[in-house]
């Protein structure tokens, strides 16, 4: 009921994730990411714990293939699971359980890792990685596109009501983390114009936070 991708980005070295479902709120159980470490999506019959798992023993230095081999001895009931991550030099890693739920896959490519399962055809997470691949631009817009290639190549077999983006850069808090919780509209769509709203603003949260008098001005009310 879930397709996702997990990337970096090889110029910046930002990490992200996006994720789509028909479940309510998937990126508030799903989606994790650490700046300067990695991202992992975790899915499917969710342990939300195996996300910060996986990013503390990338962040002790292990690739994210060491980390998931890791996650599989020590989680529990891991055959109903599917983990994807990214670590800090690109490298990917993905588990998907024998229990994942319906037409399940994966797919792999330089700096992306996608993995979905209740799909409608087993093309989707290739279609997604391969969407990341050919983009280009800033990553949230690459992870956007991704998204949108999975959704175009059959998405999940039912409707999908929520979504998320998660990115992290150079700071220890996400710069993006936009969540489409419930709709009947396409929540992949609702998040895409949120980032359209969001992505010219990003780099100003982050200096109000870093330093708020150099920062440009709020844009609110009594504000000069």
């Amino acid at each position: 009921m879930t397709f996702s991708l997990v990337a970096r980005c090889a110029e910046t070295g930002m990490f992200g994730v996006a994720i789509s479902s028909s479940s309510p709120a998937v990126a508030a159980r799903c989606s994790f990411a650490r700046a300067g470490v990695g991202a992992v999506a975790s899915q499917n019959v969710t342990d939300p714990s195996l996300g910060p798992l996986a990013l503390d023993l990338m962040e002790q230095g292990m690739t994210a293939a060491a980390a998931l081999a890791k996650v599989r001895e020590i989680g529990r009931f891991m055959e109903y699971r599917q983990v994807l991550a990214v670590d800090r030099i690109g490298g990917t890693a993905i588990h998907s359980g024998p229990n994942s739920l319906g037409i399940w896959t994966q797919a792999e490519g330089k700096d992306v890792a996608s993995g979905g399962n209740l799909l409608a055809n087993d093309g989707v997470c290739q279609a997604i990685a391969d969407g990341f691949s050919a983009s280009s631009g800033h990553l949230g817009d690459r992870l956007i596109a991704a998204m949108r290639a999975g959704l175009a190549a059959g998405g999940e077999a039912g409707p999908l009501h929520s979504a998320g983006m998660k990115l992290v850069d150079k700071v220890s808090w996400p710069v993006a983390d936009l969540r489409c919780d419930w709709t009947e509209a396409c929540p992949i769509e609702n998040i895409a114009t949120a980032w359209g709203i969001y992505k010219p603003q990003l780099e100003a949260y982050v200096q109000r936070a870093l330093d708020p008098r150099a920062a440009p001005s709020y844009g609110v009310p009594g504000d000069e």
